[in-house]
């Protein structure tokens, strides 16, 4: 039996996606979003820049998927514990954030990320279906199985719950108004959960 030895497009196209968004990702930690531009991905990455807006339509959008790409390498599915100990279970999230946020070479893309989103309805939509809207889900939902184990007030909204806990750590950060570590995560924590408390 003889084997083709023509190139499969599939697996070319899936290396030049990869290549696309690694080269984003550095660019981005390397000259800031700013400065960032599509012909520089492509050039570091090795493809036209009509590849690149073949598959995303802005520069926002790469650096979304870049950015979307390495976490979901390095943190696996979206999901909260759920050890019966609420306040564990919300520190369990709430420092890796914390972690993140105070992190230098996240902080040029996040910025950038935040800016775009003001501009860019479309970016602002993929952000808030692919990565917010999941994370309040599953935090709504810890909050819930916890309201319903009478862990947290009966009555509790629970939407104003989730804004509570990841309000404050945004705030602190697009405003670089203290530490973001792991003590002000705790400190939040127990906050929100004395203000929900039964």
């Amino acid at each position: 039996m003889t084997r083709s030895s023509s190139p499969d497009p599939a697996r070319r196209s899936e290396r030049s996606r990869q290549a696309v968004l690694t080269a984003a990702a550095e660019l981005v930690a390397e000259v800031g979003f700013g400065k960032l531009t599509i012909e520089a991905i492509a050039a570091r990455a090795g493809v036209g820049k009509q590849t690149i807006y073949r598959w995303w339509p802005s520069k926002g959008a790469v650096v979304f998927d870049a950015f979307q790409a390495a976490n979901e390498n390095a943190s696996g599915s979206l999901a909260l514990p759920d050890t019966g100990d609420l306040a564990a279970d919300l520190r369990a999230v709430l420092r890796p954030t914390a972690d993140q946020l105070a992190d230098p070479g996240f902080d040029n893309t996040g910025r950038g990320l935040v800016s775009e989103h003001q501009r860019d309805p479309a970016l602002l939509r993929e952000y808030r279906e692919r990565l917010l809207d999941p994370l309040l889900e599953v935090t709504r939902e810890r909050l819930r199985t916890a309201r319903e184990a009478g862990q947290i007030d009966g009555d509790a909204d629970l939407d104003l719950a989730v804004e509570l806990l990841y309000g404050p750590m945004y705030y602190r950060w697009l405003h670089g108004l203290g530490p973001l570590d792991h003590a002000y995560a705790d400190r939040l924590v127990d906050g929100v959960l004395r203000a929900l408390r039964p």
